[in-house]
């Protein structure tokens, strides 16, 4: 009789970082449990953010594409309406079939799959408080943290799930919303005031710093603002928000500080999205002395190991940024590095992406890190514009934006703004993963006509050397 106590590996968390690590270790031999409370695997990204976020982003894309962008090929449509419940019950569809389909990996696998609370005993014990009832204690010579994040209220805005809402309770919005109004201007919230947008909410973006998408490049940062606008998204920087009264005729009031001068907007939904913050709620870290940082994050080494022995931490629960795709590569590094003493994550080879219109994707380094650190740089820009591929499918807007050593002319940094970005900075990833150069792009034959020839004409243009613009 097979034993379904004792493991070699259990995993507390069933999202990005949680599933795939438990399904690289079972592929390594390992007898492994995977522990998860949701009740449906793929944790915050493919049940409440990553993937949901993006069927909704391209429902509305095609929606506002369909009424407004096809008159310049030619077609002409009219009586252009939205279904609002079937975009959601496609959300749903989508969600599920994903979920489900993990849950088949486990059974290929032979991954456990436990659906419960997991909290620590030990470090080798852990209790599952079972969703269905009951309780279980399972054991194991290694366990991994991979619990997420969650959403970061406001003190002087908490969430009610109705009026003041989070990412989730936002993609679950049965009405278009008259004045959405959006507190924080990073990817989440330009994802998803986007949606809205689309489907006829009015948006306003409210961000404390002076711009939107702060940390990235300032080049990015200034088209995006100017694009976004004219899709007709309304944006106030270096506005801090004082105070958020309670609805009163329909109407939020929300009060902000900017240029030293309070000034308020009524909005009908207000959501908050100033960041996220590690999920480690019930986890058991305080009863084993499982050191933490100031921010709450779980300190590991190189080797996701915690300051307990054979207790592992990866994805947001960690330090680095809270990008599903890094929480995987923790995932397969720390499943090797249990199994076989070696794992490793190239954390400088790690893209962001912004799945708004046109998309934003980075990598590296931006134009001020450079400067910050006194790195000699050379630059290399193409814009889409003049390119063929971008101009047959009208999809003009954007550029690509390339950060070399002046020296050496490695590639420091990678940014694109423009339609597929999210696809062609895989381009760039693989570069950086082999130490490339601007150079090694610029030689490379690329198909025409193609978005990606924009990639190499930048590569070119770093040298000075671009053909085309």
């Amino acid at each position: 009789m097979v034993d379904n106590t004792e493991f070699d590996l259990v995993v507390i968390g069933g999202g990005p970082g949680g599933y795939v690590a438990a399904i690289k270790a079972a592929q390594l031999g390992q007898k492994v449990a995977c522990v998860e409370n949701r009740g449906a695997l793929g944790g915050t990204c493919l049940n409440v953010g990553c993937i949901p976020s993006k069927a909704m982003l391209e429902s509305s894309h095609l929606y506002v594409q369909t009424k407004e962008e096809l008159g310049v090929h030619g077609i002409k449509v009219s009586e252009v309406s939205l279904n609002l419940d079937e975009t959601q019950k496609r959300r749903v569809q989508v969600v599920t079939g994903l979920t489900k389909g993990i849950e088949g990996l486990f059974k290929k696998n032979k991954v456990t799959y436990l659906k419960g609370l997991g909290s620590l005993v030990s470090p080798q014990k852990i209790k599952v408080q079972l969703i269905d009832g009951g309780e279980k204690e399972i054991s194991a010579k290694n366990i991994i943290l991979a619990t997420g994040s969650e959403p970061i209220p406001l003190p002087i805005a908490p969430f009610d799930g109705h009026n003041i809402i989070s990412s989730t309770e936002a993609l679950e919005l049965t009405e278009v919303p008259k004045h959405l109004v959006v507190i924080g201007g990073g990817v989440i919230g330009l994802e998803i005031g986007s949606i809205w947008l689309r489907f006829g909410a009015k948006v306003t973006i409210i961000e404390a710093t002076p711009s939107i998408l702060p940390g990235m490049d300032k080049d990015i940062q200034n088209m995006a603002r100017r694009l976004f606008e004219k899709q007709g998204f309304s944006i106030l920087t270096g506005a801090k928000v004082s105070e958020v009264l309670p609805k009163n005729n329909d109407d939020i009031t929300i009060k902000f500080v900017r240029e030293d001068k309070t000034e308020e907007i009524k909005a009908s939904k207000v959501l908050v999205c100033v960041g996220r913050r590690p999920f480690s709620r019930g986890l058991g870290l305080d009863a084993l002395d499982i050191k933490c940082d100031e921010r709450g994050r779980v300190i590991t080494d190189q080797h996701y190991r915690t300051n307990i022995p054979g207790i592992y931490a990866i994805g947001d629960l960690i330090k680095g940024p809270m990008l599903a795709h890094k929480a995987e590569e923790e995932g397969v590094a720390v499943a090797e590095y249990i199994a076989k003493g070696a794992g490793h994550v190239n954390y400088r080879a790690i893209p962001s992406v912004v799945y708004t219109f046109p998309e934003i994707a980075t990598l590296g380094l931006s134009e001020d890190d450079c400067k910050n650190q006194n790195i000699a740089i050379k630059i290399g820009k193409f814009p889409f514009a003049a390119n063929g591929r971008a101009k047959t499918a009208a999809h003009i807007d954007g550029f690509v934006k390339i950060i070399a050593d002046a020296k050496t002319d490695k590639m420091l940094g990678f940014h694109i703004i423009g339609a597929q970005a999210s696809e062609l900075i895989a381009e760039a990833v693989m570069v950086f993963e082999f130490e490339g150069s601007a150079e090694d792009m610029a030689r490379s034959v690329h198909a025409h006509p193609t978005l990606s020839e924009a990639l190499k004409e930048a590569a070119m243009d770093v040298s000075k050397t671009a053909i085309h613009f």
